[in-house]
């Protein structure tokens, strides 16, 4: 009587199931933490339908495809379980769309925000109020490009080091 497609498996089922030995399966749980199948008493191991699929997919990775540990675990990393799943299962259609998601994701991440401009009140704003700076009438920063503020920022520095060499 065979299982129904939803049932655990045991390491000795999914082993053949996938031609593999259960030594092998055992070592691969150490290797990707992403297996992790049920352990009863005994330790005896259970794998749910899921684990058995992603096993499909690290063995077309390693075997198939030629990848090594290394490499597998980097792909499980960065297109994740469904990614390897897919390849597992042969499922082109899954492979790619995920593929495209992961593309349409880095776009998003890679494309700068455009910042707000801020406006400068000069190198010393911070030790004034809000309030002083308008009554002050203070527009330093408005309409003025980067070199013309870097110039003011200097010429502060330079008055302040004046004033502190006369007070030495």
């Amino acid at each position: 009587m065979d299982k129904s497609p939803d049932a655990f498996r045991t390491i000795s089922e999914v082993a053949e199931a996938l031609d593999l030995p259960q030594h092998v399966l055992r070592f691969w749980e150490t290797r990707f933490s992403q297996i992790k199948p049920l352990k009863r008493g005994g330790g005896r191991r259970y794998y749910r339908p899921a684990d058995v699929d992603l096993l499909k997919g690290i063995r077309q990775l390693l075997y198939e495809q030629g990848y090594t540990i290394k490499g597998a675990q980097r792909l499980l990393k960065d297109n994740g379980i469904a990614f390897v799943v897919a390849l597992g299962n042969g499922d082109i259609a899954a492979i790619d769309a995920i593929t495209q998601k992961k593309k349409a994701e880095e776009e998003a991440e890679n494309t700068p925000i455009p910042a707000k401009p801020q406006q400068s009140k000069g190198l010393f704003s911070f030790m004034k109020s809000d309030s002083d700076a308008e009554v002050g009438g203070s527009n330093i920063g408005k309409g003025k490009d980067n070199k013309t503020l870097l110039q003011e920022a200097l010429f502060e520095l330079i008055e302040c080091k004046r004033v502190l060499d006369r007070a030495r």
